[in-house]
């Protein structure tokens, strides 16, 4: 059997990690590997194979499908090159720094024909399925997204840098639109906002509360769902969870049962099966740019706060 060609836009950490798992999958083979640092590819290719390659072009010529993980703002560059040039394309979150570059990469893959996927990885870590499996109509949910300062993606504020993951799911989950928002930012250690909440009315009257910082000293990374007859408070680190509902003598809690693995892995093998296939990908490109929206609005709204609060 011919194995998929697969190629890496970006060889910082997460290209590293893309090619990485790449090398592992049954049926594809790490064709190449393109970053403006020729070094940074190098010394990628020489971990899990593969060859570095000078241009997108080249990048291109060599593959069938690609991961882009370069830095936001070149999202639309790269991703609309590559799509042009007949490779379908896995874009790391967020999928463009506007909504304008977002609706170009969208545009892109309907044009030329090439699925366009968004590398929401929480989509795949394995606490999401057993929550969908018992998801009946969520009521309230509370997300948690706390992690010391990362000294990367500093040009972002932590809403577009860790909240996006919890608003693509939220909004996965809910299935309504959103008819208010409220929020507010904190900027401690750089010149956005470091510490974000944000309060979601849905129009089936859903709320969801999220919090997120990048100036914690621990990590976490919870989700509570509420619904009329239970909730399931997961773990998306730990990759547990339990399940609390009624009972004859009250509220009774149970483990839920998960199949721990790599969220990671499972984004890029549903990637890879979705381009066999031809299918859509799990999170499509007008999802990612749904999220994007929502995040951007809350950013705006989080840094109104910020100033007003900061004014004389």
């Amino acid at each position: 059997m011919t194995k998929m060609r697969a190629g890496v836009a970006g060889a910082g950490a997460m290209g590293r990690n893309h090619a990485r798992i790449y090398s592992l999958l049954e049926g594809v083979q790490l064709s190449a590997v393109y970053d403006a640092d020729r070094v940074r590819a190098e010394a990628v290719v020489a971990e899990f194979g593969g060859q570095a390659v000078d241009t997108l072009d080249e990048l291109a010529a060599c593959c069938d499908l690609a991961s882009v993980a370069v830095p936001t703002v070149a999202h639309r560059e790269v991703g609309c090159h590559l799509l042009e040039r007949g490779v379908h394309v896995l874009m790391e979150k967020p999928i463009a720094p506007t909504v304008a570059d977002a609706q170009a990469l969208v545009d892109a893959s309907r044009r030329f024909q090439r699925l366009l996927a968004v590398g929401h990885v929480e989509r795949f870590n394995p606490v999401l399925k057993p929550l969908e499996e018992r998801l009946t109509q969520p009521r309230f949910i509370e997300a948690h997204r706390l992690s010391p300062f990362p000294n990367r993606s500093v040009d972002i504020g932590v809403v577009l840098d860790l909240m996006i993951h919890d608003l693509e799911v939220i909004l996965h989950l809910v299935k309504s639109p959103v008819v208010s928002i409220d929020a507010v930012g904190v900027s401690v250690l750089t010149n956005t906002e470091d510490i974000a909440n944000a309060r979601l009315r849905f129009e089936n009257g859903c709320v969801a509360n999220v919090t997120a910082s990048r100036i914690s000293p621990d990590r976490m990374r919870k989700i509570r769902v509420f619904q009329e007859d239970c909730y399931l408070s997961l773990d998306y680190q730990q990759q547990e969870g339990q399940m609390y509902a009624k009972v004859d003598t009250g509220i009774g809690k149970f483990d839920v049962e998960i199949e721990k693995g790599e969220p990671l892995m499972g984004e890029l093998q549903a990637f890879v099966d979705a381009v066999a296939r031809g299918e859509k990908p799990a999170v499509t490109g007008q999802q990612g740019l749904a999220a994007l929206e929502l995040a951007l609005k809350v950013t705006e709204l989080a840094r109104l706060g910020m100033a007003s609060s900061s004014a004389p």
